[in-house]
């Protein structure tokens, strides 16, 4: 039966005293500062609102203490598995709309859902298939992505999306002409504030003191400028067809999905347990069917139609006689008679169309608490979002059981995988039932609480309770921040994460390993937005590699060395006997490196005709598997046709376990397994009768 401690870890915590309690409120405190601000900045790298980061931030983050083993992990959104989720769901549905946003709790409840079942049956080490070097590939290009992808947001230029997220950064670049720039300016100056906060001043939230500083800024100047407009109102009859077009797709989508919903409707009502399908039930299945396809076709044609639609920059000229303003492609209408902003259109909608003659800013925020529900479940969707929930999980298990470990040397605590999986798994579950996206542990706000002086998970609680205070109070304060100062702070947050030493270190450490960081890094790079693919070929390309080195490994012919020992014959030009063939290998013995064990132990053989005994020195094989203990039993009775007998030493307890169990051990005679290879060598000079053969002078002999 599991002790209470084991099914509520933060029992552990209890009592707790004055002075713990204090150094808890003022670390989750300090946390909650920095927190609050990137959380928003988060969220908008995962594609969605940035109120959304607050909702991250709130019961994620309780749960993930209370539940995890960790006293100083700080859960909740944190760049890299943002980006992962950004990157994944834009393929399906357009960042921002509120099916994104439901397949991104959907996505977080499945990553909990992984993360528990693991830490639930105590798999953590699964998070071992990722290897430090494809782990170092793909972070330095998922930072350098993250940086990219924030480039737009600091010019004010629009960026499409599309299947090759480096083309579509090559055309932002390419509309540097077209900069706002009250936004790149709004965005720089963040960037040198947080950087002078953080060099002079840096026990003060810097963060949170640039947010607030732009904040009001953006307020005082006005930074954001929004208009609605008719599509009468625009010139240029190219743009005129766009903007029907995607009217015309909206107002489709809209009367596809409440025809889907009425037959799904009509279809669960005539369902009936325990009873056959009905010709009506097939029927409503395929119309279904079919309509999810025609949405989806449309909804591709309307993202597509919003990029184009987006890349047009408009000036604003009076109308005639008093009429509606009227809307001309920049240089296009000579007049000076226009305002001086340039606009872009932002939201389309069959009734009129947003558009935007400033700065982005952050917007309305609703006040209150996050509503708690369940996902919306869609069968397909979540089948094809089974690899990259996969990939999310174990990226972000790692980043978070690597944090935690690090900080537990500085603490002497005992972190137990399993453990921290089942803190995170609970984390995404409950955020996702409180609509949040996916979650893990954050190096920087971790690093932050633990010089703050955190001494148990209470702090994060205390965290969690002033963002609570925020939801339900300063949201509307939130308003007018920049979403260029968002920007600025995820830029500032990735910067340490680019790490290329690590690559170069992982290819002076091993070529393999080398590659296998290199592969991943170009991969995740030119797969971009599809990192999943990246990683997923790192880690396929480090298991193949891995199991190449395997397949050939270190064998060798040993000779009596000088100083007494057995070594390497060929690598310190060692004489060898004619009638003993002693040999090494040097790694576990199984199905891949079989056939190369053979062919070393027969070509040995072939090579000196007058030997009578082949000897294995067993001390590097690790592990033997089926295919090895039949590769040696066959090897065994084939040298024993020819006269020649296997004989072994220093096998370790679990092979010759395996040997005991098949018969093997039985069957080459226990007369022939030594601890020993100089034991073994005695008890070979004893057993060969070749009366050319002296003991004193074979090139074996110790005696030397």
């Amino acid at each position: 039966m599991l002790a209470p401690h084991q099914i509520l870890p933060f029992l552990r915590w209890f009592p707790l005293s004055r002075s713990v309690l204090r150094a808890d409120a003022i670390a989750g405190t300090t946390v909650a500062l920095i927190l609050i601000p990137q959380s928003m900045a988060y969220a908008q790298l995962a594609g969605m609102p940035a109120y959304y980061g607050l909702y991250a931030a709130f019961l994620p983050v309780i749960v993930g203490a209370l539940w995890g083993s960790s006293h100083q992990l700080a859960t909740g959104p944190v760049a890299m598995v943002s980006l992962l989720t950004g990157s994944t769901l834009a393929q399906f549905a357009s960042p921002g709309s509120e099916q994104f946003i439901a397949y991104a709790i959907l996505l977080a409840f499945m990553v909990g859902l992984m993360q528990l079942a693991l830490g639930a049956f105590r798999l953590g080490a699964v998070i071992n298939f990722l290897s430090h070097p494809v782990v170092v590939g793909f972070t330095n290009a998922a930072a350098i992505i993250i940086a990219l992808s924030q480039i737009n947001r600091m010019l004010g230029v629009p960026i499409g999306r599309s299947e090759h997220f480096l083309v579509d950064i090559w055309i932002v670049l390419q509309q540097l002409g077209d900069t706002h720039v009250p936004t790149l300016v709004m965005s720089l100056s963040a960037l040198i504030l947080i950087v002078l906060l953080r060099r002079y001043r840096p026990k003060w939230p810097g963060v949170l003191i640039t947010v607030a500083a732009t904040t009001a800024v953006s307020w005082a100047i006005q930074f954001e400028r929004n208009v609605t407009a008719d599509f009468s109102q625009f010139e240029d009859a190219a743009v005129r067809s766009v903007i029907e077009s995607v009217a015309g797709t909206a107002s489709r989508m809209a009367e596809l999905n409440a025809e889907l919903e009425t037959k799904s409707g009509e279809l669960k009502k005539i369902e009936k347990p325990f009873e056959g399908v009905s010709p009506r039930t097939l029927v409503l299945s395929a119309d279904i069917e079919i309509l999810r396809l025609e949405v989806k076709t449309l909804e591709r044609e309307h993202r597509l139609r919003m990029r184009e639609l987006r890349r047009f920059v408009f000036e604003r000229a009076a109308g005639p006689r008093g009429a509606d303003p009227r809307f001309h492609l920049v240089g296009t209408y000579p007049s000076t008679d226009k305002d001086p902003y340039h606009w872009r259109i932002t939201k389309a909608a069959p009734d009129g169309l947003q558009l935007s003659g400033g700065g982005e800013v952050v917007g309305r925020i609703p006040s209150g608490l996050p509503t708690l529900s369940w996902p919306t479940f869609d069968w397909s969707l979540f089948v094809t979002l089974l690899a990259s929930a996969l990939v999310i999980t174990l990226v972000g298990f790692m980043e978070a059981i690597s944090i935690a470990k690090a900080m537990a040397t500085r603490t002497r605590q005992r972190i137990d995988p399993n453990q921290e999986l089942i803190g995170q798994g609970l984390a995404n579950l409950v955020g996702s039932l409180s609509q949040s996206f996916p979650v893990s542990g954050s190096f920087s706000r971790s690093a932050v609480n633990v010089s703050a002086g955190a001494v148990t998970g209470m702090s994060s609680v205390f965290t969690g309770a002033l963002v609570l205070v925020t939801l339900l109070l300063f949201t509307p304060l939130l308003y007018h921040l920049p979403q260029a100062v968002l920007a600025a702070i995820i830029m500032m947050a990735v910067v340490n994460l680019v790490n290329l030493k690590a690559m170069r270190h992982a290819w002076e450490a091993q070529r393999h390993d080398g590659v296998a960081a290199i592969v991943t890094f170009v991969a995740t790079l030119g797969f971009a937005p599809h990192l999943d693919t990246g990683i997923l070929i790192g880690a396929g390309l480090a298991i193949v590699l891995f199991l190449y080195r395997t397949m050939r490994p270190r064998v060798a012919v040993l000779g009596r060395h000088p100083d007494g020992t057995l070594r390497d014959a060929r690598l310190h030009q060692l004489p060898t006997s004619e009638h003993i063939i002693v040999i090494r290998f040097d790694g576990s013995l199984y199905f891949a490196n079989v056939p190369y064990f053979e062919d070393a132990v027969l070509q040995e053989a072939a090579r000196s005709p007058r030997a009578k005994y082949i000897l294995v020195v067993g001390d590097g094989i690790n592990e033997i598997d089926g295919s090895g203990e039949e590769a040696i039993r066959h090897m065994a009775e084939r040298l024993k046709d020819s006269g020649i007998t296997m004989v072994f030493s220093g096998l370790k307890m679990q092979v010759l376990r395996v040997m005991e169990r098949t018969g093997l051990h039985a069957l080459i005679g226990t007369d022939c397994f030594f601890r020993t290879e100089d034991a073994a060598l005695e008890a070979i000079y004893q057993r060969i009768d070749d009366p050319s053969f002296d003991p004193k002078s074979c090139p074996l002999s110790g005696a030397q």
